[in-house]
């Protein structure tokens, strides 16, 4: 059917207790074993602990977060039960002198941060509450901490099947004196009664909906599950929120909408053909928020059609841990990076492109996080009759297959070795967006370009091989994966 749209951190210690003997090294990928491994790539696998320096903001301060076990009640947890201890270590001219980017990498990241929301956070956006369901994912988890930096108290509900709650601890640890603001409830969407609480809990301004599956692939396989979690938890969610009058919504969307169009850069009011299970529970949640506006008008609702996100937070200390084998080109080619994969298979190389290889609109994930500041502000904008409207969030730029392959290679310094693979059914040949509506109405633009993705993709993945779960003690994962 078709639809035409109405960074050295200071070195983890090293000493051991006399005769404890060989200490048990834990991966995602097996058993305990002795020893820490060193991959293929020539990266050893970083020691399991729980202490990690962070020399951070505008307080000139160098925090060191003492990660400790979660409450007893691991479900909820709160700024009113702090993880961390801070102390004061440096100030912030020494930090810069240091060099590192244990240091100054996170540094740079929160400063950026800092400076996207003075320019995205207006005054009437601070102090406000926003729940965001999905926010320990990848793009979740860098959308909160811009949200706490710009003023915003955060609630984040997450059921943890395809994340990690390690993840809200970097950024409360990264938000500084704004982690108070935060708080966390481990509940599942399509839990009804669980949503209910969280809404008796708190008041909330506004909702960001990140919560669901994305992977294009198992949506084939597993089609119902996708349509359960996709379009039920969505409905359960905007239910809920009628019911508690809250009716300004952010709605994580894809460019999965439009399927393979003819043209691009791809606009807003194209076709929209999804070509698979995913993107059509993408366009349905979409057709649920039209009409539910139409029916009410009191509804103020903002789709946000991503495209391809890639990188991680500058600082290195957030990023994407995928479960299982990674769904999207760059997570594979950073686990072939450090050993942990063999090959990238490249599906197509006889494309009418510069290079015979498929082309896409790559987005920083920063960049995608601060467009969700920026679509609140248009939310909370009482001047402004939203309605339901959508907005693609990209470049506007097109890079190929091996261009983002060879960007990576020299940020990296890490050969990807290549297998050429046939086409797939239903990829398209040009996929890059037009982000003219965002900049124009949203007054959005993505600042970063494949060098700065590249650049901060591989220094968390060189931080974190096996990702979060191999970075911290055990207690801490929160999982059994």
């Amino acid at each position: 059917m078709q639809y035409t749209p109405h960074r050295h951190p200071p070195a983890a210690s090293r000493r051991r207790t006399r005769g404890s003997g060989p200490r048990p090294w834990r991966t995602r990928a097996g058993p305990a074993a002795t020893g820490p491994p060193v991959l293929s790539s020539g990266v050893r696998q970083p020691r399991a602990h729980s202490n990690f320096f962070l020399h951070l903001d505008s307080l000139s301060l160098s925090l060191l977060v003492h990660a400790s076990s979660p409450p007893s009640r691991s479900d909820t947890w709160s700024s009113s039960r702090p993880f961390q201890q801070i102390r004061k270590r440096r100030g912030l001219q020494r930090v810069r002198e240091e060099g590192g980017d244990g240091g100054v990498g996170v540094l740079r990241g929160v400063e950026e941060m800092a400076a996207a929301a003075k320019e995205a956070g207006p005054s009437g956006c601070s102090g406000r509450a926003v729940l965001v369901t999905g926010g320990a994912g990848y793009i979740g988890s860098h959308a909160v901490l811009q949200l706490l930096t710009a003023g915003f108290r955060v609630v984040v509900v997450d059921s943890l099947a395809n994340s990690s709650e390690i993840a809200l601890r970097r950024v409360r640890a990264l938000a500084g004196e704004h982690a108070k603001n935060l708080a966390f409830h481990k509940a599942d969407i399509r839990d009804k009664d669980g949503l209910e609480k969280v809404f008796a809990s708190a008041r909330f301004d506004a909702v960001i909906h990140f919560a669901g599956l994305k992977a294009v692939g198992e949506s084939v396989q597993k089609p119902l599950l996708y349509y359960d979690h996709n379009v039920v938890g969505t409905i359960n969610l905007l239910e809920i929120m009628a019911a508690h009058g809250c009716k300004k919504l952010v709605f994580s969307s894809s460019a999965a909408v439009y399927g393979s169009p003819k043209n691009s850069p791809c606009m807003e009011d194209f076709p929209l053909i999804p070509h698979n299970p995913y993107g059509r529970t993408k366009l349905m949640a979409e057709e649920i928020c039209r009409d539910i506006y139409h029916s009410d008008p009191e509804w103020s609702i903002i789709l946000l059609r991503y495209f391809n996100p890639v990188g991680a937070h500058p600082s290195g200390y957030v990023g994407e841990d995928p479960c299982g084998t990674p769904n999207n080109l760059m997570p594979f080619v950073q686990q072939i990076a450090v050993g942990r994969r063999p090959s990238l298979t490249i599906f197509g190389n006889n494309y009418a492109t510069k290079d015979g290889t498929g082309v896409r609109d790559y987005i920083h994930v920063v960049d995608l996080a601060e467009g969700h500041l920026f679509a609140l502000r248009k939310l909370f904008d009482s001047s402004s009759n939203i309605g339901c409207e959508a907005y693609n969030l990209g470049t506007g730029k097109g890079t190929s297959v091996l261009e983002i392959v060879n960007a990576f290679e020299k940020a990296s310094g890490k050969k990807i070795p290549l297998v050429m693979g046939q086409r797939r059914p239903g990829d398209a040949e040009v996929l890059f967006s037009s982000p003219a509506k965002a900049e124009r109405e949203l007054h959005w633009k993505a600042k970063y370009g494949i060098t700065e993705m590249c650049r901060d993709l591989w220094n968390w993945a060189s931080k974190h091989p096996y990702g979060y779960a191999a970075s911290e003690s055990p207690k801490l994962n929160g999982s059994s994966r």
